[in-house]
């Protein structure tokens, strides 16, 4: 089963590197932490959490099978403290891909710990809120989170902690309503191994 799902990642990995454009590490970074920062719904996060995973590009895609792949930094206290990588695994109907940037914010030292325990899986209760950037960089949610309510007909969300965890997404070069986490497992490596 190990080996299966080793060579499920790295078919993962395959799709992606086709889908995702090769881009500086640093400056995609940079560039996805600048989205989030501008971000109305995340401040209040940056303002509080204990810390942040971080990544910039996240790769799906899938005929029938579906998988997705991104690399990504774990920060603790605004200090870079390792590696992370996210893989996951979908069955049933889909066609194309797409590229996203995703960031989970940490509420104490509990959930820190949790995630870079060395091998985290989220469960299928898992959502993420969608954060539409739009062309002149005004910022709205759209998704599935704790707090999601109708108003106006129209389905907006509002984040909070899961499970000491708040995730969200936003997507590159189109919309995204929402992201399914279930089945996203993550590898983690402390900075200097």
């Amino acid at each position: 089963m190990k080996s299966f799902l080793s060579l499920i990642a790295a078919s993962t990995y395959l799709i992606a590197s086709f889908m995702v454009p090769v881009a500086q590490a640093d400056d995609s970074y940079t560039e996805a932490l600048n989205n989030f920062h501008q971000a109305k719904e995340t401040q209040k996060f940056f303002d509080t959490a204990y810390g942040y995973a971080l990544f910039p590009t996240v790769g799906k895609g899938g005929i029938g099978i579906g998988a997705a792949y991104g690399k990504g930094r774990v920060f603790q206290a605004g200090q870079y403290m390792g590696d992370s990588s996210l893989t996951q695994l979908s069955i049933g109907f889909q066609l194309g891909g797409q590229a996203y940037s995703e960031i989970i914010f940490f509420k104490d030292a509990k959930s820190y710990n949790e995630f870079t325990s060395g091998s985290f899986e989220f469960d299928a209760q898992a959502s993420a809120v969608a954060i539409n950037m739009g062309a002149n960089a005004k910022a709205g949610t759209t998704g599935n989170s704790a707090g999601a309510g109708q108003a106006g007909g129209n389905q907006s969300a509002t984040a909070a902690y899961i499970n000491g965890m708040a995730v969200f997404t936003v997507a590159k070069g189109g919309l995204m309503f929402e992201a399914a986490l279930a089945g996203q497992s993550f590898s983690f490596e402390p900075r200097g191994n």
